[in-house]
């Protein structure tokens, strides 16, 4: 028997809920089970998995849900609002990778070992960089006049893109760290299997709330 429209519609929003309550969890549960295992406190090391856990599984992931028009938490907030908190929680993410960075560095100079020889390295280094410009790029948000030549809504298209971009690179980052030698030799066996879920889980939800925020913005316009 075919589904209804309004059946269907029904049950796409109840799975777009269900994936968004599950990317909220994953997005505090993945940085509380990193803190467990590199015990922050223990070395100046330990500090750099928390960081940037928080940094791109926390605080990023939550800064984009909070324009899920179904999971979002503040979603009974005006967008005025959303936005500033949004800010925010980006800045935080910022400082958080940017602090880890540093960490890692410092730690690598301490221990005569080269920089961003890996993989993880590289991309970590570039999902930082990125951020930073990204948090740049939204203060034309917060200040359009300042691009006399480009409308507001062609400058949120392009900001809510290129911030799937960054996003995507700092899960990248996070998976590829998954790969080093300290996390395989701490996680072993399907809870590996499982922690490398968790960026997956957050990257196709955030990716399925953008492209509907661009199929909505297109069918609008006609």
């Amino acid at each position: 028997m075919a589904l209804t429209a309004e059946t269907e519609s029904r049950l796409y929003r109840s799975l777009r809920v269900a994936s968004g309550a599950a990317a909220h969890l994953v997005a505090l549960g993945f940085p509380a089970a990193v803190a467990v295992l590199a015990r922050p406190g223990s070395s100046l090391f330990s500090w750099h998995p928390l960081l940037m856990a928080l940094a791109f599984s926390f605080l990023m992931t939550e800064a984009l849900l909070i324009f899920s028009p179904e999971t979002s938490l503040l979603r009974s907030f005006s967008r005025k609002v959303r936005v500033r908190v949004h800010w925010a929680l980006q800045l935080l993410a910022l400082l958080c990778a940017l602090l880890g960075l540093a960490i890692i560095t410092y730690n690598k100079h301490l221990n005569g070992k080269g920089h961003f020889v890996t993989w993880h390295g590289l991309t970590g280094l570039l999902a930082v960089l990125y951020a930073g410009g990204q948090c740049a790029g939204g203060v034309l948000l917060l200040y359009p006049k300042l691009m006399k030549n480009w409308t507001l809504a062609k400058l949120k298209l392009y900001h809510a893109t290129s911030g799937l971009v960054g996003y995507l690179l700092g899960c990248a980052s996070l998976m590829l760290g998954m790969c080093s030698l300290w996390f395989t030799t701490t996680v072993t066996g399907a809870l590996w299997y499982l922690a490398m879920l968790c960026p997956l889980v957050t990257s196709l939800v955030i990716m399925n709330q953008v492209s509907n925020a661009y199929l909505y913005r297109k069918r609008s316009q006609h």
